[in-house]
Formats: C-alpha cells, sequence, structure tokens
C-alpha cells in the first residue's frame, strides 16, 4: 500500500507474496531526518550503496559460482572446438608424428590409433593457437582469392610422355585422317546418290536406307541357345573380318571359349582355356580375326590370313581383362603370348584399336590405359575419371576414344593429342557401356539408370536423345558395324532390344533369357546377335528371311 508521503506500509506482501516487516518504506531523495539512520545502517553493513564508501561486491551463492564456472568451460570448449576445426592437420602418419616430436609431445600413446594420434596433434596446435590469442600463421605466399575467380579459372597442363607414346599418337594420326577423309567421301556419294526433286539434299533417302536394316533386323529370331558354363557369362564377342564366323564368350570361373558359327554345325565349340583363376571382366576379338585361322597345324594360326594389315602382332586372336588387375594377349590355339599388368585393382572391359595395333584397358584405378599389342609395353595411363573406369570404345576412324565409368557421366578423348575434347554428362546413375556409331558421329552410351543415352560427337550442347531402353540397368550397348542402321541393348531385366539408329525407336524384343543379360553383340551387316546371361546361356539371334526374297542386304 503505497501513502501519498511516498511510504509502503511495511506489513504487506510485496508482488511475489513476500512479506517484508517493519513499518514504511520511504521513496525518494534521503532527507537530514534520516541521514543520522543511514549512516549508521551502512557502518554497520546493513546498507549498501552505489558509489559508498564500501566498495565490495556480493559474493556469489555456491550454485550461481558453480553456474558460472560449468557456463565458462563450456565457452572454452566451444572455441576449442572451433579451433581445431579450423586447424589443418596433415593425413600422413609419419609427418604427424614428426611434428609431434617437434613439439616435444609423445609420438604415439599406448592404443592410440593414426586418426587418433592426428586427433591429438589437432587438439595441441588449437591449443597453441589460443594460448597465441590468434590464428595460425600463414605462409607468405598464401593468397585469398575471389570465389568468381577460383570457379572460372581453368588451367591446362601437360604430362611428359614417352617416346613410345610420341610414335603411337603420330601413327594414329596418319591412321585416322585418310580414313576420315575415306568415311566423309562416302556419305557424301550417298547422299548426292538420293537427291531428287522431292528429296534436295538426300537426307530423306540415306535414312531410309538405315531404317532398312533395322526393319531387317526385327525379323530376328533365337537361332540357337548354348550352356556356355558352370557359371555366369559376362562378355561376347564376333569376329569382324568374316562378318561374325567366330564368337567369343567368357565366364566368371576365368574360362574362355572360341566358337564358330555356321558351316552347317550351328555353333561349335573350337577352344577352351582358362585365362585367369579369378573372373573374367571384359574380352575382345582382334579385328583382323577370323573363323580362317584354324585351318592348319592343329587348329592354331598360320599368320597367313593377318600378316599384311598386322605385321608380327597378327598371331594376337583375342584379348581378356580379369578382377586380379591383369590382361591377355592369346594366340588362336590358346596360348598366352603376352601378360599386360599396371592396374592397380580389378579391370573393366578392354578394346583392340581398330587396326590391331594397340589394346585399351579399363580399371577400377580411376584410369585407363594403352598398350603395344606387339611388344605388351604400356605406352599411356590416361588419368581424368574420379570413380572406375568400366568400358571404352574407340572411333571408327581410330582418331577419338569414349570412356565411360562409375562417375555417371564419359569422356572422349582426342588420341592423337591426348586432351579430353567432350564431356558425356546427363546420366543419372554409374555409365556401364559405350560404343560408337560406324557413321563417325554418334555415340551411345548405357546405364545404370534404365536409360541408353545418344550423344552427337560433333555437338557439345548435351544429349542427343535418351531411350528409356528397360526396366533395370542396362549392361551393354552395339551398334551394328557397317553402318549403324541399329544398335542392341541388354539389361538386367532379362531382355534384349533392337533399337532403330535413325528415329531410336523399339524395333524387336529379344526374350529367352531366364535371367539378367551380360553382353549382347552384332555382326557386321547385322543378320546376326548373340547374347550371354547369367542363366549361362549363349544365345544366338539370326535374321528370319521372309518369303518375299528380301534376303541378305549388301553392305
Amino acid at each position: 500500500r503505497v501513502h501519498s508521503g511516498g511510504t509502503t506500509a511495511m506489513g504487506d506482501a510485496d508482488e511475489d507474496g513476500v512479506v517484508i516487516p517493519g513499518e514504511f518504506v520511504r521513496f525518494g531523495a534521503i532527507g537530514n531526518a534520516t541521514r543520522s539512520a543511514l549512516e549508521e545502517g551502512m557502518a554497520k553493513g546493513n546498507i549498501h550503496i552505489a558509489g559508498g564508501q564500501v566498495g565490495d561486491r556480493f559474493d556469489l551463492s555456491d550454485a550461481s559460482a558453480q553456474t558460472r564456472e560449468r557456463q565458462e568451460e563450456l565457452l572454452k570448449e566451444l572455441e576449442s572446438r572451433r579451433r581445431q576445426r579450423s586447424v589443418a592437420v596433415t593425413t600422413d602418419d609419419g609427418e604427424v608424428r614428426t611434428q609431434l616430436r617437434q613439439l616435444r609431445e609423445p609420438i604415439t600413446k599406448f592404443g592410440e590409433g593414426p586418426g587418433d594420434r592426428r586427433d591429438r596433434l589437432r587438439q595441441i596446435l588449437a591449443k597453441m593457437d589460443s594460448v597465441d590469442g590468434g590464428a595460425l600463421a600463414v605462409p607468405a605466399d598464401a593468397g585469398v582469392f575471389a570465389e568468381s575467380e577460383v570457379v572460372d579459372k581453368k588451367e591446362l597442363f601437360y604430362t611428359e610422355g614417352s617416346d613410345e607414346l610420341t610414335k603411337c599418337r603420330t601413327e594414329m594420326a596418319l591412321y585416322s585422317l585418310p580414313r576420315a577423309k575415306d568415311r566423309l567421301r562416302r556419305q557424301r556419294e550417298v547422299r548426292e546418290s538420293f537427291i531428287n526433286e522431292t528429296d534436295p539434299d538426300g537426307r530423306f533417302g540415306e535414312c531410309e536406307k538405315l531404317n532398312r536394316y533395322a526393319q531387317r533386323a526385327s525379323r530376328m529370331e533365337m537361332e540357337a541357345s548354348i550352356v556356355g558354363d558352370e557359371r555366369p557369362l559376362c562378355d561376347v564377342r564376333f569376329s569382324r573380318k568374316d562378318n561374325g564366323g567366330v564368337v567369343l564368350s567368357a565366364s566368371w570361373t576365368g574360362i574362355l571359349k572360341l566358337w564358330r558359327v555356321g558351316g552347317g554345325e550351328g555353333c561349335a565349340k573350337v577352344l577352351a582355356v582358362r585365362a585367369s583363376e579369378d573372373r573374367i571382366t571384359g574380352v575382345d576379338l582382334h579385328p583382323n580375326a577370323s573363323a580362317n585361322w584354324f585351318e592348319g597345324n592343329e587348329g592354331g594360326n598360320d599368320g597367313s590370313d593377318a600378316n599384311a594389315d598386322t605385321g608380327s602382332s597378327s598371331s594376337v586372336f583375342f584379348a581378356s581383362a580379369s578382377a586380379d588387375g591383369t590382361a591377355g594377349l592369346w594366340s588362336a590355339s590358346g596360348s598366352v603370348l603376352r601378360t599386360l599388368k599396371g592396374h592397380v585393382g580389378r579391370l573393366g572391359k578392354v578394346c583392340f584399336y581398330p587396326d590391331g595395333r594397340f589394346l585399351a584397358t579399363t580399371g577400377f584405378d580411376k584410369t585407363w590405359r594403352l598398350w603395344d599389342v606387339e611388344s605388351g609395353v604400356e605406352l599411356l595411363c590416361q588419368e581424368g575419371h574420379s570413380r572406375a573406369v568400366y568400358d571404352l570404345s574407340f572411333h571408327g576412324d581410330g582418331s577419338l576414344a569414349v570412356s565411360v565409368g562409375l562417375e555417371a557421366h564419359g569422356r572422349v578423348w582426342d588420341l592423337r593429342t591426348g586432351r579430353n575434347v567432350l564431356n558425356l554428362k546427363g546420366h543419372a546413375a554409374p555409365i556401364l557401356a559405350c560404343d560408337v556409331s560406324p557413321n563417325g558421329a554418334h555415340c551411345a552410351t548405357a546405364g545404370a539408370d534404365n536409360t541408353v543415352k545418344v550423344w552427337d560427337l560433333r555437338n557439345t550442347k548435351g544429349c542427343l536423345y535418351t531411350v528409356p531402353a528397360h526396366t533395370k540397368s542396362v549392361t551393354s550397348v552395339r551398334y551394328e558395324p557397317s553402318c549403324g542402321g541399329f544398335f542392341v541393348t541388354a539389361s538386367h531385366d532379362g531382355d534384349a532390344k533392337i533399337w532403330s539408329g535413325v528415329d531410336f525407336s523399339l524395333r524387336r524384343i529379344l526374350r529367352g533369357h531366364e535371367n539378367r543379360v551380360s553382353a549382347v553383340d552384332v555382326s557386321h551387316g547385322g543378320n546376326s546377335c548373340v547374347t550371354v546371361g547369367h542363366d549361362r546361356t549363349m544365345k544366338l539371334w539370326k535374321v528370319r528371311e521372309s518369303s518375299r526374297g528380301e534376303g541378305a542386304m549388301e553392305v
């Protein structure tokens, strides 16, 4: 209760319900009447006022003091963690030990691992930083750059190559330039042959010709089904020189098998060889391999079929890659000629250069490598991928190579200069296969996102067309080798499908495997197709000739 005289009754309860003993509390300036009483209370220590003679501060209670100490400790710990995060510590355990020794700290403690030792060094450096009262010393050559400057800055660097690589690139240039000129001349002649009043540039007629290949492929049916091994088959290849007279298959048992197609025998096994104690990951037949190599002495290669083209390297009939990190070059009789070692970890696919003088291998060490077939010397170790490289395909002219891997995009390399000329970005999951069209302009990539993307190598603006090909991962894609009128895909959904190379429409579903389809290949001319899968079978598909007598198309 407040009285008019500026006092409140001392017996009343305050706003917290606490009763204040005494008579009155006076508000306002202290007059002369109460000055003596005030001084007496201050002298006894019952009254403390600011600016008075008594300079002592009130002591906190024990509970308040403990709370304040905990708060200070937490603040120190937070500051210590902040400093630790800002301290850069090497990941090399040897350097960590050296720094600890220089700081006169134990280089290791009982039960301490490399990670614990690195954390201890970080704590010591952060503590030293806090004692110094600031950040650690910054090197004199360190600078601060604008973010835009860092992002936009592109650096072109070169790695010194060997004399053998220089010779290899020169040979590739001399080989590819005439072939590119000849290819463009043939395409120009074909287009000019279709020019008329309704088709002034001949493009419509050229597309119609390519569509006839896809139309014939739509009549493809199963010719044979063979149990290829005891474990899943992982890769398969047709021979190119004799339009698919030989088939090479590989399995997880490490066994490679050569099959002879046609000749009234259907598909007959010619050779079986154990190439590795581990799984085979990829195979390829030499560009000059054919069924004629089996004629003569004990089914071996007499070399007469390819000496004019490849010289002493003609004895190589096929190549293999395995999960043990090695690749092998083999003769037609099944003897290993050279073992290629250099990759760290398992390999992916292998691919012969168009003239057969070089071999490319892909690996899970994020590199692909180029080898001399004749000598077995590693010519190139190409880095650039951030994850495992899974497959590679050469341009038909021999000028470019397309590599794809588990980072979900591919890279196009100019083999004559070594430069990465194009990045294929668009897949949402790892890319498992690629192939370059014989027209020299298109490339197809197949990924674990269930799609096939077609790219125009002349255009850097992105994907040309996306084919929603399958319901599961697409494991293989192969163009028809003569003109690229169609391409075939294989998938973990158990199907292989034929797609037009012109409008990318679905033309045929090859259904017959009971499990995942691992790989597919197409013979030169498009009359045959072969697939292998996890059901351990190899299936041969052939075009069923129509009753109207269309027959085989001239290539």
